[in-house]
């Protein structure tokens, strides 16, 4: 079985990077500011975690005071300092915790092969959810599976954010989803004092190839570049550490988020404009570099 694959390593985090302001297709739904934790849903008691990495464990700590919480992992090593949860080993176990959640945290590329795992080992109502960063392949799956479903994508990680400080980072759930699995996320962001938006399956993915195909692409071509220096510059060594942080993610992760249908048209938008500088910088133009530069910070203002 595919679960049984040595596979389970986790989504990571993602970059709090800043949604496109031009784009006419989220709702932000929550302001930043916490002047207290907000009650999560208490009628929900009993939620699943699947797979034990920074992500998932990260879920584990953050819900287990609020809830039941048991989580599930192949690789048993990794549920070992997992404390105010239940340690689930078979799917037997899954069938008598009768979760009323599931929140799947494997690897992108394993994300519907484990829903299909332990589909029949859930109950009929339970709600899956999923925290994937492409949403493409679950669009179908959820369709076909005619169950109750959530779908969101915290914009942050282990690898850059500070997950023991989130205030001011974002997070986006799929408007097609369950609005019972809707609140449930839109209280449990809010308490971290989380901004929330609300896209499409269609439009996440658009948002995601802008907002992490091209730093995921530029940081790519600045490793592909990379020469050792004795004596690096400040943003040499700022470059440097992105370039080192996201080449710590996972291999699939990047892959899947770079091989979305929406990525190859960022990446010819970045080629023209490495076109357009270099050939200010072949012809030596201080006005158009003048006026390029002046674009630049228009664009980032």
């Amino acid at each position: 079985m595919l679960i049984k694959k040595k596979a389970h390593s986790l989504l990571n985090t993602i970059f709090g990077k800043r949604l496109p302001r031009t784009s006419n297709d989220y709702q932000i739904l929550s302001g930043t500011h916490r002047s207290k934790k907000i009650s999560l849903l208490k009628h929900m008691r009993r939620i699943l975690i699947l797979g034990a990495g920074r992500m998932g464990s990260w879920l584990v700590e953050s819900l287990c005071l609020d809830y039941e919480v048991a989580v599930f992992d192949m690789d048993k090593s990794k549920m070992k300092y997992l404390f105010n949860s239940r340690r689930l080993l078979s799917y037997d176990e899954i069938t008598e915790f009768a979760p009323e959640m599931v929140i799947n945290a494997v690897s992108l590329h394993l994300t519907v092969a484990i829903f299909e795992e332990v589909l029949p080992f859930l109950p009929e109502d339970c709600i899956l959810a999923d925290i994937t960063s492409v949403k493409t392949p679950l669009r179908e799956f959820y369709l076909n599976s005619g169950r109750r479903f959530v779908s969101t994508h915290p914009m942050f990680g282990p690898t850059f954010a500070n997950i023991k400080e989130l205030e001011g980072q974002s997070a986006i759930i799929i408007k097609q989803s369950d609005e019972e699995g809707k609140k449930f996320f839109r209280n449990f962001y809010c308490s971290f004092g989380i901004k929330i938006f609300e896209y499409t399956f269609i439009d996440h993915d658009k948002t995601i190839a802008y907002s992490l195909s091209v730093p995921f692409a530029s940081s790519m071509v600045f490793a592909a570049c990379m020469k050792q220096q004795e004596a690096p510059g400040t943003t040499f060594k700022k470059h440097l550490s992105i370039a080192q942080g996201l080449l710590s993610e996972d291999d699939y992760l990047l892959a899947e988020i770079l091989f979305s249908p929406y990525t190859y048209d960022q990446l010819d938008s970045i080629s023209m404009q490495l076109e357009k500088l270099k050939n200010v910088i072949k012809e030596k133009d201080t006005k158009k570099m003048k006026e390029f530069l002046a674009e630049l910070r228009n664009n980032i203002s």
